[in-house]
């Protein structure tokens, strides 16, 4: 989820202040994360949940297998909708129409009987949300000039989205409890056509923002007029490269595991027969409240972390840099697997309470919060210029990797006992966080040097 800071350029409007445009983004996106991480949750349960309870009976490893390639598509085809976006249409036009394109999919989904069709509901919802996602951040981006403003904005539209994320996975895990799977495809897709309907009806308070593709920005024009110089990489623009190239590679590591987290959460501390106990009181906790756990961490959190970094930054020892800052992530993320691993052998032959999950999730996301924003802002302080977009693609493409390979990941684990792998992994991921915190002030020259 932190992963929804993106990088934002190419600024230009009349307006200085978050007014009804900034607003009306924001819940648009929040909506639409309201529905993504409903239905990821969602998605996965129906897929591996018997028949005879409404599911598809195909079992954990082809649910955690769809579950990736949800996740895995829909990184990669906001790079088509970008190109949509820069020469063709404009972009408000196309976050209203990928709002629809998603909801008939979430359709599929509410109808869904097959592997087929699910299957055809992820490839119609990473469509939809490849016209969508970039095109809602540019939108925003556009609206103001102010670059300080800016910081701001997108730091609470951050906290927006998470708001939708966590009321998302929060209401629909309740829901179909009671009404069943295919009704929380129902909710969320009508929810997306009511959306998108509020986006035209509301889009004047967004000016002429977003109307004409991108490359009739200004800024871009004028860009697009200079002469691109081209020349061999310098000694220290080699290194930089090799610097992104060598952190894209652990964030391959680190979202990997980050991804497969959350599907023993739901196979193994949940399901048929949980490892964990659920009830609080009278009433069984969603599984899908795991995934809520995390927005709210983000909603929380994140603002207190964001401090501590410029706090940081303004003392005399500086702040971390960028491969301590990674390194520091990764231990998180080792820490949080230990949790699994210590957990499910301290319950013995009991269900473990459920404050072992809670502790998991809330390491979990402090180390997502840690390491997440960290890439697209590394690329763009140190990439050469006129290797910025795709060194920017570099990092796409790990995530992609990564999103794609924990599917078949979560299966490999099935064949073991929970405990032993889930060690195995904490201490995987610990070895990759130290090795990287003692390189760190070798790596950090790199970069730094010839600047």
């Amino acid at each position: 989820m932190a992963e929804e800071i993106h990088e934002r350029n190419l600024i230009k409007d009349k307006n200085t202040a978050m007014g009804g445009g900034f607003y009306l983004a924001s819940a648009t996106l929040a909506v639409e994360r309201f529905a993504f991480y409903a239905v990821k949750w969602l998605m996965t349960i129906m897929v591996a949940a018997a028949v005879a309870k409404g599911g598809l009976g195909m079992g954990k490893a082809d649910a955690a297998k769809v579950s990736a390639n949800l996740v895995a598509m829909t990184y990669i085809t906001p790079l088509f909708g970008s190109i949509l976006s820069d020469r063709f249409i404009g972009a408000r036009y196309l976050i209203p129409v990928g709002m629809a394109v998603m909801g008939a999919g979430y359709l599929l989904g509410y109808k869904a009987d097959s592997m087929a069709m699910i299957n055809g509901m992820i490839l119609v919802v990473s469509l939809g949300n490849g016209l969508f996602k970039s095109q809602i951040h540019a939108v925003t981006g556009r609206l103001f000039k102010d670059q300080k403003l800016l910081d701001k904005a997108f730091s609470t539209q951050y906290a927006i989205a998470n708001i939708g994320s966590f009321l998302g996975t929060a209401i629909i895990g309740v829901l179909v409890m009671g009404r069943g799977y295919a009704f929380g495809f129902l909710v969320c897709a009508l929810v997306l056509f009511a959306a998108a309907i509020v986006f035209v009806l509301g889009g004047k308070c967004l000016g002429d923002t977003g109307k004409k593709p991108f490359k009739y920005d200004e800024k871009r024009e004028k860009e697009e007029k200079e002469e691109k110089v081209k020349r061999p990489l310098t000694p220290g623009e080699k290194k930089r490269v090799g610097a992104i190239v060598l952190v894209s590679f652990f964030s391959i590591l680190f979202r990997v595991f980050w991804h497969l987290a959350y599907l023993p959460v739901y196979f193994h501390w949940a399901g048929e027969n949980p490892a964990a106990n659920w009830m609080v009181g009278s009433f069984t906790v969603p599984s899908s409240w795991f995934d809520a756990l995390n927005s709210l961490c983000c909603i929380i959190m994140g603002p207190a972390l964001g401090m501590y970094w410029a706090k940081r930054a303004r003392s005399e020892k500086g702040d971390f840099n960028m491969f301590q800052k990674t390194a520091f992530g990764l231990l998180l993320l080792g820490i949080a697997y230990g949790i699994f691993a210590v957990a499910d052998v301290a319950r013995g032959e009991s269900q473990a309470g459920l404050t072992w999950i809670v502790a998991f999730g809330i390491v979990l996301s402090l180390g997502e919060m840690v390491f997440a924003p960290l890439g697209n802002a590394f690329i763009s302080k140190y990439a050469p210029a006129h290797l910025l977009s795709t060194l920017m693609s570099v990092w796409v493409f790990a995530i992609f990797i990564s999103a794609k390979t924990y599917g078949y990941l979560y299966e490999f684990t099935l064949q073991f006992p929970f405990a032993k792998t889930y060690f195995i992994i904490a201490a995987i991921i610990t070895f990759g966080g130290i090795l990287l915190a003692a390189f760190s002030p070798k790596l950090n020259r790199l970069v730094e040097d010839e600047k």
